[in-house]
């Protein structure tokens, strides 16, 4: 099996049951993080048990009511992803719940093997989410940091969603975070995280690309052109660029977790590519950025 039919995920080759897209870490072949993609119609209702993982509850569009362990959230959502942040709920480990939806909608329930689960369910409000605007130029995108490590609680898990205008490239310079590594100090510089990309590609016929490439030590080799519902594994390499057409604004969810228990994002960049940083500073961003208020 090549690696692009390995780590490439085309729309509905992944779906389970009420899932048209179920990541596992059984099913990826690794060890922490997972990802399942929910539509619901209007009235209709899934229910989840979390077993040996903690989830998010992440509206795509539409919004919904999730009961969790005695405890009732409601989730005002969104139209869609290209518009503004949602609100989300925190599912612990050993939990039971319930996904229900008035109107229907699209949810994404990403997830991360844990041995802990001493955190309680919680609702997390969007105008608490960080919205960050990342580089310049025909670099610049938008990052919407819903759960890392200094913006929400969880365990293990790790989650923010990228939109970037047509045109633009993201996920760049390419990066990678598959070993964990310290300087010559003893600091952390770089942590072991696999990740998940699950895409939305914005208008008919819409589409971009994904780059993954390895090390000569532990090589992996995936350029994929991917549309809305599509996925990409990254068990390890650099990954990037993340490259939207001309025309078609690109939005991919990102789901880490890894075997560290600090639950650190450190990356380490391409030394090859890293120098293209240095040329956002004499660059603006995007106006067409952030999305949600100019689009």
């Amino acid at each position: 099996m090549s690696d692009a039919s390995k780590y490439y995920l085309p729309s509905g080759t992944s779906a389970d049951g009420p899932y048209e897209l179920a990541v596992t870490p059984e099913s990826a072949g690794w060890g922490h993080s997972g990802l399942r993609i929910l539509t619901l119609g209007p009235g209709q209702a899934q229910s989840l048990s979390t077993g040996d993982s903690e989830f998010l509850v992440l509206p795509l569009s539409g919004g919904c009511t999730v009961t969790v362990d005695g405890q009732v959230f409601e989730l005002d959502g969104r139209g869609g992803v290209f518009g503004e942040a949602t609100d989300f709920a925190y599912l612990p480990p050993a939990s039971q719940s319930l996904i229900s939806t008035a109107s229907g909608g699209t949810f994404a329930l990403p997830s991360a093997r844990t041995e802990r689960g001493g955190l309680p369910a919680r609702y997390g409000r969007k105008e608490e989410v960080p919205v960050e605007l990342r580089g310049a130029g025909a670099c610049s995108r938008q990052v919407n940091n819903y759960c890392l490590p200094e913006t929400f609680e969880a365990e293990q898990l790790l989650v923010c969603e990228v939109l970037t205008p047509g045109g633009n490239w993201s996920s760049y310079p390419p990066h990678k975070h598959d070993e964990a590594r310290t300087d010559e100090h003893g600091r952390p510089v770089e942590s072991e995280l696999e990740e998940i990309y699950y895409f939305q590609v914005a208008g008919e016929g819409g589409f971009a690309y994904q780059r993954v490439y390895g090390t000569p030590e532990r090589p992996i080799d995936v350029l994929a052109e991917v549309r809305s519902g599509d996925a990409v594994l990254i068990p390890h390499g650099w990954h990037g660029p993340s490259v939207a057409a001309p025309g078609y604004d690109l939005y991919y969810l990102n789901v880490m977790a890894g075997p560290g228990q600090d639950r650190a994002w450190l990356i380490c960049d391409d030394p090859a590519h890293g120098w293209v940083r240095s040329t956002w500073e004499s660059q603006d961003v995007d106006d067409r950025l952030p999305f949600g208020e100019n689009r």
